[in-house]
């Protein structure tokens, strides 16, 4: 399966990229397994996407989490929390 990933604000800033097209293994059925194996990169991928940090998830635009499932194709953006004001 490939997905496209985005990343925006200070997470496109920690890890470098604004996007990205991967190739998943058989076995990443889900939003938050994608983001453990981004972490698996270690190193700033290790640290900006790390459990516990806030970090929100869309999936084609719409918001989703941890459980939400992937398909091929599909969009998955990585951004900060935001405030507004």
């Amino acid at each position: 399966m490939q997905i496209n990933l985005k990343f925006f604000a200070s997470l496109r800033e920690a890890v470098g990229t604004s996007q990205e097209t991967l190739v998943l293994p058989s076995e990443l059925k889900t939003a938050g397994q994608v983001r453990e194996f981004l972490c698996q990169r270690g190193g700033v991928w290790a640290d900006a996407l790390a459990e516990g940090r806030a970090v929100r998830i869309a999936c084609n635009q719409d918001m989703a989490d941890a459980s939400t499932l992937v398909s091929d194709g599909c969009e998955l953006a990585f951004f900060p929390p935001v405030t507004g004001g």
